[in-house]
């Protein structure tokens, strides 16, 4: 009797399964990476079995190059962005202007379509002006945020504002004051590229308007 007890274990109870559920390996293909092929003999049966890891462990292949493939596209793109930021940054730093600078050579250095200077209580000329406590309202402890509530658009981009399918909002640090990006692409406002390139831009404006 023990030698019965014995053999019913999982071992068993997973032979089992599988003699009552023929089809379960077949309708959870990516199992077969899991196993260890057997000996190859001859048998249709076992050529059918051998090939099903085969075409598993291709298709994981497939998979993993296809995200070193995104990994890679993400990195080049962050890249990009870092490029234009620095170009942005020089041309804050030679600016006489920096809301000039913002509205007039910030579209065309990050490849959007509007960039504006937006400021509560706002004495500067050609910045928008916001209502205070707005600038904490749409940040929070972020320094930056990739959307604003609809009815913000306006206030924030002005005439620009039906270009604003993808919006970057950067915090000024030290004023309640921040830049509003618009563009109608998403190649360059792209959440996935990060927040520190455009908060470093951020820190940079926030010097040039010292000056």
């Amino acid at each position: 009797m023990q030698p019965a007890r014995a053999s019913a274990g999982p071992a068993c109870e997973v032979r089992a399964y599988l003699r009552a559920h023929p089809a379960f390996l077949a309708e959870n293909p990516d199992l077969y990476r899991l196993l260890l092929p057997p000996v190859r003999v001859h048998g249709a049966v076992l050529e059918d079995h051998m090939a099903a890891i085969i075409a598993a462990e291709r298709s994981h292949a497939r998979a993993m190059q296809a995200q070193a493939d995104q990994v890679l596209a993400a990195g080049r793109a962050s890249a990009g962005l870092v490029a234009r930021v620095q170009e942005a940054v020089l041309a804050l730093i030679e600016a006489a202007c920096p809301i000039e600078c913002i509205t007039t050579e910030f579209p065309r250095t990050l490849a959007v379509d509007a960039a504006s200077l937006c400021a509560e209580h706002n004495h500067r000329t050609g910045a928008r002006a916001l209502p205070t406590g707005c600038v904490d309202a749409l940040f929070g402890p972020r320094c930056v945020v990739f959307a604003a509530p609809a009815h913000w658009c306006v206030a924030l981009h002005g005439e620009a504002a039906g270009l604003a399918q993808f919006q970057a909002l950067i915090r000024v640090p030290g004023q309640p004051a921040l830049v509003a990006l618009a563009a109608r692409g998403g190649e360059v406002l792209n959440p996935g590229q990060g927040s520190a390139p455009w908060a470093f831009l951020g820190r940079a404006v926030a010097s040039a308007l010292l000056r």
